[in-house]
């Protein structure tokens, strides 16, 4: 049976999803503290905080668990540097009390969702595995930091891992069931579906004068039904053997902010409000993901690397839940 920590979130949502339909036994544990109850669906729940001990060992003991997923981190990089100290907390000590009970149980496989954030400023694209990692926020340094401890458990222990480094996670469930609900929403194609709905009033493209070939920053945009077929290779690549190892997941395709407003203005089928305002301090003008080793070795192939596929499956399942899920 595998554990699901943040099962409720965004991406972990469209993991039991997935699981649900391959049949894997599985469970939910969600403190629902930033995730959602409805897109939990049927899977079995168990509400509960990594940062407590005793909800961990709790549902460890209920249930024969053999593999653990952990969704369940803080991901906004601006409110990485405005508290650091929630994201240390929420994203490695609340690891390390996940790894601990675990390793108590003899509990050894663990899938980690990590970031293309731990490699900072790209000094080569695309970006490969090997590439020098330097965070340029805490969000990056703390997942860093679980890599890091995860390698260490590997060598002492034996709990192997596989961490799977997300660019641009995007989209929604190709069937209209689940999608992304963040509170307040940072990332770029739901900012646009939302001004294009009339629910914000306007996009800002910050800056203009990149190095590009329209002067606005490319980014690798991974469909999230993609992200999850990856977790389910690296789920059966664990449990037939393979030892840790780390994978970017992208597209391996760059799409600029002009070209993911234009992918928008097709999809819903007219013009909306676009402002333009300076560049933020730490953006790079590239990130494009190498993802030929998770090709290479988990045997993934993205099925959605079009963005403006995935901002239609985003704005299938915005228009059909305007207000996001029921709170």
């Amino acid at each position: 049976m595998i554990l699901v920590c943040g099962g409720a979130g965004y991406i972990g949502s469209h993991m039991i999803k997935l699981l649900r339909a391959e049949g894997i036994d599985h469970v939910v544990f969600d403190n629902l503290e930033r995730g959602n109850a409805p897109a939990v669906k049927d899977s079995r729940f168990e509400k509960g905080d990594l940062r407590n001990r005793a909800d961990i060992a709790r549902v460890l003991d209920q249930y024969p668990i053999s593999l653990v997923m952990h969704f369940a981190a803080y991901i906004e990089v601006g409110e990485s540097v405005k508290d650091p100290s929630a994201f240390w907390e929420n994203n490695v000590i609340a690891v390390w009390n996940l790894l601990e009970e675990s390793r108590k149980r003899d509990i050894k496989q663990i899938v980690f969702s990590s970031t293309a954030a731990v490699y900072g400023e790209p000094s080569m694209i695309p970006i490969p595995e090997d590439h020098p990692k330097n965070p340029a926020n805490p969000y990056g340094e703390t997942k860093l930091a679980v890599e890091r401890m995860l390698g260490g458990y590997n060598d002492a222990y034996g709990m192997r891992s596989v961490c799977l480094r997300y660019f641009n996670a995007c989209g929604a469930d190709p069937a209209g069931e689940l999608g992304e609900d963040h509170r307040p929403e940072t990332h770029l194609i739901p900012r646009v579906l939302l001004a294009a709905a009339g629910r914000a009033p306007e996009i800002t493209v910050f800056g203009t004068d990149y190095e590009t070939p329209d002067g606005t920053c490319i980014r690798d945009y991974v469909h999230v039904s993609d992200i999850a077929d990856a977790h389910l290779l690296a789920i059966r690549y664990l449990e037939n053997g393979g030892e840790s190892n780390q994978f970017n997941l992208g597209s391996g395709n760059g799409f600029s902010v002009k070209e993911v407003i234009s992918a928008a203005k097709e999809v819903v089928g007219h013009d909306f409000p676009v402002g333009y305002g300076s560049r933020r301090a730490g953006d790079p003008a590239r990130l494009i993901a190498d993802s030929a080793k998770a090709r290479q070795v988990l045997g993934w192939e993205p099925k959605f690397d079009d963005v403006k596929v995935c901002v239609q499956h985003a704005w299938n399942w915005m228009q059909a839940n305007p207000d996001g899920y029921p709170r």
